[in-house]
């Protein structure tokens, strides 16, 4: 008889979570017409985050390829709503940076999210909303603490 899996685990569920979210998020951001994409959207939001890091440590941030981000990136910079800069610590990196052509979108974008996500924490009420962020940020920080593969690539990063 196969073995049968508990679905309902809490690394199952942060997963179903997860992948719902981005596809929530991808859709709000297709139906607001900003003129990025979702990805360009995540990109912006994770400069404005960590405004004058690395490109490289933007790309481990996201997940991604750093091929991909510089793809991002490029758009971005195309439409002037970031800017990449010389590292004065290392010539061979771009610091990238949010340009104040960004803050209008950056305002937009970030209140259709807040309205996504209030709408899907309907019936949690605000205690419950911190309790859960807290609990969140301690799986986070015992993830980067504990698995060495995180540890390596988020050493020195600060949220």
């Amino acid at each position: 008889m196969p073995t049968k899996l508990e679905s309902e685990t809490i690394g199952m569920l942060l997963t179903d979570v997860s992948r719902l979210l981005r596809g929530a998020f991808d859709r709000k951001v297709n139906a607001m017409d900003l003129g990025i994409t979702p990805g360009e959207a995540r990109t912006l939001i994770q400069v404005a985050l960590t405004e004058g890091i690395k490109q490289a440590e933007i790309a481990t941030r996201m997940g991604i390829e750093p091929m991909t981000l510089s793809a991002y990136l490029d758009r971005l910079e195309a439409m002037e709503l970031v800017a990449r800069l010389p590292d004065p610590a290392d010539r061979r990196a771009k610091n990238v940076v949010i340009t104040d052509k960004a803050d209008p979108l950056l305002s937009e974008l970030m209140a259709g999210l807040r309205e996504m996500m209030n709408a899907y924490t309907a019936g949690l009420d605000e205690a419950a909303r911190e309790m859960l962020r807290g609990n969140l940020r301690i799986l986070r920080e015992n993830l980067r603490r504990l698995d060495p593969c995180v540890a390596g690539k988020e050493k020195g990063a600060k949220e």
